[in-house]
């Protein structure tokens, strides 16, 4: 593709050098850099992504024949100076790649938690109607049966859209799709064509990055308001919002959107409810009543948060107009979600769970789901990301002790932080629940936490590992390390087995 093709794409572009230079794929980051690309210079967001421009010359050097920038650099290829960089970036990878999620049905899910969860039982539900999926999110990248490890959940858009082209080519009919606040707000979206995007939650993340509940909210309702402000009467192009009813956050995205709104809950009326609820250790089940009938449902997860999840899931199957015969068969097919409350078990007399909860909410969740089928005592190990929302460690040390019969305060990421400072913040909010007895302790070193709560649990108990989930590193100021909850427990239980 000619560079004089991609820069026509920005109609206020001054262009310096030559613009018939073959343009052989686009990227954002100078390590990704192959012969031949096109490297776009996106500004910086202070804390989290580097300036690109100081990186011009890398790029050049590694192979790039052209760049877009938002100031002038030092570069002796064709230089593009936009006002934007980012929205070039997201409008030329869709050109690049022709424009692929207009040729699926793109189905966006945003939300503090759950997210994952219910964007993998939307694709199962799919999936088990018949349809080939794609998968994008926090466990990776899936195209039909083939997982593609990715570094974070929403992914910049050269490779956003060269995976959606990847999903279009394995002729897949649908891609479900995880949107993070920041994927929104950074524009990595942008050009993605969605036939529905879906609300599970909004509770307190990543102020951080946004500074404000407000704008948290702000760039969350991004994805509502970009659905389209146009009617049609093919029902192929009809777009849908799918909120959470019991969310007081939904009135704001219902007023953002002109699609078609589509509600779930438990507790307020909605299209979409779920009654005569049963909680087990093993499972929930649950009636369904929605405007196309009513169904027993069964998911082979445990919380009334899945329950949440599945409404949600449901919903947006409904409005791809599967039944609800093929929607609850699919729902039950589905065994669970790697790292979320995933059983560790080595033979051991007493259940380990590993669970990614690393927000007040999400750990609250998790925490009242296993008490309400914990029959002895709930030993809790868990930590805050360092270089992140400090005010969330107080209010979940207060959870964890709340739910907790005894509480390992531990490392998550500390990133470039004291450890040793986390632990402290966190146990900020724990004194109001715990006496000076013991019924907790600070131990920095997580594998060491995690061996510790495995040594003193006993017949009956219940292990609950949260934080990190399916993630296989640990983030230190040193860099960042391999580590998996999963294979530290599953290596301490065999120890104490021994």
């Amino acid at each position: 593709m000619k560079l004089r093709e991609l820069a026509a794409l920005v109609p206020n572009a001054v262009v310096q050098g030559d613009v018939e230079v073959e343009i052989t794929g686009i990227a954002n980051h100078s390590r990704r850099v192959t012969a031949g690309d096109l490297f776009v210079c996106i500004s910086g967001i202070p804390g989290y992504q580097e300036d690109r421009h100081p990186y011009a010359h890398d790029a050049v050097r590694a192979g790039a024949v052209a760049v877009i920038a938002e100031r002038s650099v030092e570069v002796d290829v064709p230089l593009i100076l936009v006002k934007d960089s980012r929205h070039a970036l997201a409008v030329l990878s869709a050109h690049f790649h022709e424009y692929p999620s207009n040729e699926l049905r793109l189905i966006g899910v945003t939300g503090t938690n759950g997210k994952t969860t219910t964007a993998h039982m939307i694709e199962a539900i799919l999936r088990h109607a018949g349809n080939k999926t794609g998968l994008m999110g926090n466990i990776g990248t899936k195209i039909c049966d083939t997982l593609y490890k990715t570094d974070i959940n929403t992914q910049e858009p050269p490779i956003l859209q060269e995976n959606l082209r990847r999903m279009v080519e394995a002729d897949c009919a649908y891609a479900v799709m995880e949107v993070t606040s920041q994927g929104l707000d950074a524009g990595r979206v942008l050009g993605c064509n969605f036939r529905t995007a879906v609300l599970t939650n909004i509770t307190q993340d990543h102020l951080d990055y946004h500074g404000t509940m407000d704008n948290y909210i702000a760039a969350k309702g991004l994805l509502f308001s970009r659905l389209g402000n146009g009617f049609t009467e093919d029902p192929k192009a009809c777009k849908f919002a799918v909120l959470n009813a019991d969310d007081k956050a939904s009135a704001v995205f219902q007023k953002l959107t002109a699609a078609n709104v589509l509600t779930y809950g438990i507790q307020k009326e909605a299209d979409v409810r779920a009654e005569g609820i049963r909680l087990t250790a093993r499972g929930v089940f649950f009636r369904v009543v929605t405007y196309k009938g009513t169904a027993e449902m069964q998911i082979n997860m445990v919380g009334t948060f899945n329950i949440y999840n599945a409404l949600a899931a449901i919903t947006a199957a409904l409005a791809e107009g599967l039944t609800l015969e093929t929607i609850r068969d699919g729902l039950a097919a589905l065994s669970g979600v790697s790292g979320r409350l995933e059983i560790v078990d080595e033979g051991q007399p007493f259940l380990v769970l590993v669970d990614y909860a690393h927000t007040p909410d999400g750990l609250d969740n998790v925490l009242r789901a296993v008490r309400a089928f914990a029959e002895k005592r709930v030993i809790t190990v868990f930590g805050c990301g360092g270089d992140r929302d400090r005010t969330k460690r107080p209010i979940m040390g207060c959870i964890a002790a709340e739910y907790s019969d005894y509480v390992i305060v531990t490392s998550d990421n500390p990133r470039s932080e004291d450890p040793e400072q986390i632990l402290t913040d966190i146990e900020a909010g724990m004194g109001d629940k715990h006496d000076s007895a013991g019924n907790y302790e600070l131990l920095v070193d997580r594998a060491e936490a995690i061996a510790r709560s495995v040594s003193m649990a006993n017949p009956g108990d219940i292990v609950v590992i949260a934080g990190k989930g399916h993630e296989t590193y640990q983030i230190t100021k040193n860099g960042m390390i391999h580590f998996d909850d999963r294979e530290v427990a599953r290596d301490a239980i065999r120890e104490r087995n021994l």
